[in-house]
């Protein structure tokens, strides 16, 4: 039987999109082909309390590590290897190919005929440095495929890897579950426990974090309360931002018209994305291009849910909307400029439900085609 060994420091309960991408496709993979090694989410007896708790609902085998952050050190290196051997795996995916991947040629004598190492958003900014972009090109070249989600991280790591590396590369974006995110998903019930049930909604849904543009949103609600009044932004979710973002909508003067859920069960996300009109999120690439957005999942759960989007340029966020069709992708910055953008998009669709309709209908219609979990699914299990 052939078995599959996946090494990540990536993996629920820690929150995040990598995380969802990894236990997602995991979830359709054979579970008893299947052993996950794993980082710890973090210390403490919450931590471990909760970790434990979701490894034990897991189909599959999970290991986890001691340390909250995998390195591919000697220690972490013969831990894996001692795992590929004791469960007689054959093949190996990385869920990050910075820097796991490096382990790739002590897996490769100790058996593994398959190494597969994924890359997401930052090993896009890996491949502009001198020195991680040489560990880049290692791991290219003794792995048998480097995974892309898009055409935008393709163009930036390809030039870090050799030809032959290159000529190996093969697409696996993250995907959506129609099932769980659809347009019946229990908005109603939201806009109605938030007393939102009669206004305009414009809903972001996404760690709490400056790359993802809050801030473009909050400084956009004045010019849209001047054209739709009883409009309303519903920004979901947590993080280290909240503060900033909630003074901002005070400084600003439309803190009565901003609403901040905090973080949100992952049960209940989709039933948020339903409360919306209009799905924003505004990105934009910081720190000379190392901070990108990789790919904007929350883009296409939002077309999933029938919702128009509103995206900004950062990195491969663009590649997650149909500009025109299923939304618009605007600039993600300066702050000022992005604001009148993002804006004047979102009022065109707040004031026009017919085309709100028709571009949340060709979303939900485009995550069917391309998007859905199985179809990425076995695209991996063949690559394995």
């Amino acid at each position: 039987m052939h078995k599959t060994l996946i090494v990540t420091n990536d993996f629920p309960p820690r929150p995040g999109g990598i995380q969802a991408f990894l236990h997602n496709m995991a979830l359709r993979l054979d579970p008893e082909r299947m052993v996950v090694y794993a980082s710890t989410w973090k210390r403490g007896r919450e931590g471990a309390e909760a970790t434990e708790a979701f490894d034990a609902e897991q189909p599959f085998t999970v290991v986890r590590d001691r340390t909250t952050m995998l390195l591919p050190t000697p220690r972490v290196t013969r831990r894996a290897v001692g795992l590929l051997r004791e469960h007689g795996c054959t093949a190996v995916w990385f869920g990050a190919a910075a820097p796991l991947g490096l382990m790739a040629p002590a897996l490769r004598r100790a058996g593994a005929r398959r190494l597969v190492a994924t890359t997401h958003g930052h090993e896009a900014g890996w491949a502009q440095l001198p020195a991680s972009r040489q560990l880049l090109r290692r791991i290219g070249e003794s792995t048998d495929t480097i995974t892309y989600l898009g055409d935008y991280t393709r163009s930036k790591i390809a030039p870090a890897l050799t030809p032959e590396a290159v000529a190996r590369m093969r697409q696996l974006p993250p995907g959506v579950d129609e099932k769980t995110f659809h347009p019946d998903s229990g908005g109603a019930a939201v806009r109605a426990a938030l007393g939102l049930t009669d206004r305009p909604v414009v809903v972001c849904v996404s760690r709490l974090v400056p790359r993802k543009g809050q801030d473009t949103l909050i400084l956009a609600m004045p010019r849209i309360l001047a054209r739709v009044p009883d409009a309303v932004l519903l920004i979901v979710g947590g993080g280290p931002y909240e503060p900033e973002l909630r003074k901002l909508a005070e400084t600003t003067g439309v803190a009565a018209s901003v609403r901040f859920t905090g973080a949100v069960p992952w049960s209940a996300l989709p039933a948020h994305f339903g409360a919306g009109d209009v799905f924003a999120m505004p990105c934009r690439t910081r720190r000379g291009g190392l901070d990108v957005e990789g790919l904007g999942i929350v883009y296409l759960e939002a077309s999933a849910t029938g919702l128009p989007v509103v995206a900004g340029d950062s990195g491969g966020a663009p590649d997650a909307v149909l500009d025109g069709e299923t939304g618009w992708v605007v600039p993600g910055g300066p702050p000022a400029l992005a604001a009148q953008h993002s804006a004047d998009r979102i009022i065109t669709l707040l004031q026009d439900p017919e085309l709100r309709h028709r571009m949340g209908a060709r979303g939900r219609a485009w995550v069917e085609e391309r998007w859905r979990w199985d179809l990425l699914a076995e695209r991996l299990r063949l690559l394995l």
